[in-house]
């Protein structure tokens, strides 16, 4: 079975102040955000993988850039967070687990090498990066088991950051998409998997890559440090 990828670009990304979707960006090398995204998914993952991006504002210039893709149209992209888009992904998903990554990060393809062993075992993760902890970033703690317990901007004190690449395994993507449902419109999809494990019982591991570089493109200052990381 194909390995399902979901990207979520469907935001307008107003801080950092772009005319196109942020992950159109353009790098150092020429590749946007999105492009340099799939090279390492192909990378990683050979052709055993199949893509669908969540799309929003100006969806039209993300479409013609990414034709081999899927998409899912998030039409109310201006009024809702990322737990929204997320949810319309998963629901038109297919069977099985499925990676999703935030459409604005910049990130060493070995992450993808990484991740693979927790994929084929079905585990459901969350990519963390314990090396620095930014106020404006998601942040996280651990259960005593050693798995995700807390996991948000609110998080103190924090163990680190989440990098914005995640995976539900196939067990877990009913109790999720129904939690997604359930929060806010203006709640990041983090708030859905809180209350996922917090009631439903559901196991996210912490994958550690703070050897790695990733890089969440939020301020013309991340975009610096991504093009001078990778």
């Amino acid at each position: 079975m194909s390995k399902q990828v979901v990207i979520l670009a469907a935001g307008m990304g107003t801080r950092l102040a772009r005319p196109l979707p942020k992950p159109l960006t353009e790098l150092r090398d020429g590749r946007s955000i999105m492009k340099q995204q799939m090279d390492n998914l192909g990378f990683a993952f050979g052709d055993t993988y199949r893509v669908m991006i969540v799309v929003g504002f100006k969806l039209e210039a993300i479409i013609e850039r990414f034709p081999g893709a899927t998409f899912v149209y998030n039409e109310f992209y201006d009024q809702t967070n990322t737990s929204k888009s997320l949810l319309k992904a998963l629901r038109a998903s297919g069977d099985g687990g499925v990676l999703w990554l935030n459409g604005d990060v910049v990130f060493d393809p070995q992450v993808l090498v990484r991740i693979t062993e927790s994929m084929d075992a079905n585990q459901s993760f969350v990519v963390v990066n314990t090396a620095k902890v930014s106020e404006e970033e998601v942040k996280y703690t651990l259960d005593s088991s050693g798995f995700i317990d807390q996991l948000s901007k609110q998080v103190q004190p924090a163990l680190g950051e989440a990098v914005g690449i995640n995976y539900v395994a196939t067990q877990d993507k009913a109790a999720l998409i129904a939690r997604l449902n359930e929060v806010d419109d203006q709640d990041y999809f983090e708030r859905g998997i809180e209350l996922a494990i917090d009631r439903d019982g559901l196991k996210f591991k912490a994958v550690d890559i703070s050897d790695l570089y990733a890089v969440e493109v939020d301020f013309p200052e991340d975009l610096e440090r991504a093009n001078e990381l990778f």
